[in-house]
């Protein structure tokens, strides 16, 4: 059912301005003069390959899924069911706004990633996109995903920053071991941001592709691609860390 209120479409998109999503409802661009340009729609293209082309009968999680776009496109895969969630009110109007002008019938909650238990049930493709270096918990989130919402499929994405060298890190090192060991281009880290990164405080953590990768196999992921433009497809497996369970 359309939404009821008589103003004028421009006025409603304008009236929750800044879009970071630029959508093309009825002709009218959300976020035209975007710094990285038609996202997330360009992004979107150059790591597609990584989500099935047909989704029929499956549900779809989208964590952080500010105004819908990746929702969007899962309903337009074929998805079962889609279920958005965002701790930010003003997104999920947007999202709402958007579904409505599209006739796109998505579910949207106000959730915080940490609180994902409360949905009570897993899905078959969970989109964790754009959100891990937001968090001041980042672990913590994967931690909550691989315990309560991943069905099987993990799509991730984090900014990267760094070498993208892989070293190879022993299971264990003693006490006394050569600290430049620390000092690889390929060692797992993260940077901490105490201040703020583009000039968004919500930025607190940018780790390098050894990092984010141990930290999704630490969290009970298998990674099977990527990264594809940050991107990772991601399976749940079948034996996790103690902490990692349920």
């Amino acid at each position: 059912m359309r939404d009821p209120d008589p103003r004028p479409l421009a006025e409603r998109i304008h009236a929750l301005d800044p879009w970071f999503h630029n959508l093309d409802l009825d002709g009218i661009a959300t976020a035209p003069a975007h710094f990285l340009g038609d996202y997330p729609r360009n992004k979107f293209g150059r790591f597609a390959a990584l989500v099935p082309d047909d989704l029929r009968g499956k549900t779809v999680l989208d964590i952080g899924c500010n105004a819908g776009f990746y929702a969007f496109e899962m309903k337009r895969r074929g998805a079962a069911r889609v279920v958005g969630i965002d701790a930010d009110p003003r997104y999920l109007a947007q999202a709402r706004l958007a579904a409505d002008v599209l006739g796109v019938d998505v579910e949207l909650r106000e959730l915080s990633v940490y609180d994902v238990a409360e949905l009570g049930e897993r899905f078959d493709v969970v989109l964790f996109l754009g959100v891990l270096y937001h968090l001041r918990h980042p672990l913590l989130a994967l931690d909550r995903l691989r315990a309560h919402v991943v069905g099987d499929l993990l799509l991730c994405q984090s900014m990267l920053r760094g070498s993208p060298a892989l070293a190879a890190v022993p299971a264990d090192r003693p006490f006394l071991d050569d600290e430049r060991a620390f000092d690889e281009p390929g060692y797992p880290r993260l940077a901490f941001v105490e201040h703020a990164f583009a000039g968004d405080r919500t930025n607190w953590w940018i780790p390098n592709r050894a990092g984010v990768e141990a930290m999704l196999r630490s969290a009970g992921f298998a990674i099977e691609a990527g990264p594809v433009d940050e991107v990772y497809r991601c399976r749940c497996r079948q034996e996790v860390e103690p902490w990692s369970k349920p």
